[in-house]
C-alpha cells in the first residue's frame, strides 16, 4: 500500500489542535516556544515573525530534544509548548508530529503558517538578507 504526502499530513494532524494565528500569539506571549522552521531563502522573501526561534527544518529534532546534546537551552524538559511555523502550515504539521514522538506531547503547527499570521495582521518583520544576515 502507498503512503501519499496528504496521508502523512492528515496522520499527523489527527486529534492534534493547531492554533489560529490569534492563538498562536497568545501562547507566544504567554511563553511557548514559537519555533519558525523555514529556510533563510523563504524568510528572506516572506519576513518573519519577532521573538520567534529559528531552528530550520534540517536540525529541529537535535535542537528541541531535551535529552539531546545538542539540545538549545529552551529545551527544558518534555512540557515545553512547541508551535512550529512553516509558510502555510504543511511541512510544519510533519515536523511537529515528528517532535511529539520524541515526547514532546505540545508540539503543534500554527495552523495557515506564516501566511495566516501575515494575513491576520499580526506582527512581522524583515527577513534576515538572502545569506542569512
Amino acid at each position: 500500500m502507498v503512503t501519499t504526502v496528504e496521508d502523512l499530513v492528515a496522520r499527523a494532524r489527527a486529534g492534534v489542535h493547531r492554533p489560529d494565528p490569534q492563538q498562536a500569539h497568545a501562547s507566544q506571549q504567554a511563553g511557548a516556544l514559537l519555533v519558525d522552521i523555514r529556510p533563510v531563502q523563504q524568510r528572506a522573501l516572506e519576513g518573519q515573525i519577532p521573538g520567534a526561534l529559528v531552528i530550520e527544518r534540517n536540525v529541529l529534532e537535535w535542537r528541541l530534544d531535551p535529552a539531546g546534546s545538542h539540545r538549545i537551552a529552551q529545551a527544558t524538559g518534555y512540557d515545553v509548548e512547541v508551535v512550529l511555523v512553516c509558510s502555510e502550515g504543511w511541512a510544519s504539521s510533519l515536523a511537529a508530529a515528528t517532535l511529539r514522538e520524541l515526547g514532546l506531547h505540545r508540539a503543534t503547527d500554527l495552523d495557515g503558517g506564516f501566511q495566516a499570521w501575515a494575513a491576520a495582521g499580526l506582527p512581522t518583520e524583515p527577513g534576515p538578507g538572502p545569506l542569512g544576515i
